[in-house]
């Protein structure tokens, strides 16, 4: 049986999943402030351990990224995206996902053809080698200095 666009877009209204505005923004406003205070404590500890302001907050980024990636590795950030929406897209996390998943989604395909080609998917080539080369050029100009 084929229903026309406006029986459709009436059936979809009635049967799509109600959601909880007010609940789902508390929820990405918690978890989005906990990623940033997460931040902010990781800058605080860089600078207990002797580095310098504006090298922490460089080594924060890169810290975040690092474990948001690893997250994603391991299963849990999209178990946490789900609940918490945006609270996890917005942040530098978010980043670290967009580029991780699709590449972990086709390792079967290889590490060139799977992996290397995969993650460019959705981040884009310039978000990619814009990461490793400021990992790159944070790592030397930090042992340089």
């Amino acid at each position: 049986m084929q229903m026309d666009k406006a029986t459709y877009i009436k059936y979809a209204g009635e049967n799509a999943k109600k959601s909880n505005i007010l609940l789902n923004i508390t929820k990405a406003f918690i978890v989005g402030g906990l990623i940033c205070c997460i931040g902010e404590a990781i800058i605080k500890l860089y600078i207990y351990l002797g580095v310098e302001l504006e090298t922490a907050r460089i080594l924060e980024s890169v810290t975040l990224i690092f474990l948001a990636a690893l997250l994603t590795g391991l299963g849990y950030y999209d178990n946490i995206a789900k609940h918490a929406g945006a609270g996890t897209i917005l942040p530098i996390t978010g980043f670290a996902n967009a580029v991780v998943s699709p590449a972990i989604d086709s390792k079967s395909e290889g590490f060139i053809l799977g992996v290397g080609s995969k993650m460019f998917v959705i981040a884009g080539p310039v978000i990619v080698y814009g990461t490793i080369a400021s990992i790159i050029y944070g790592v030397v100009y930090y042992f340089i200095r």
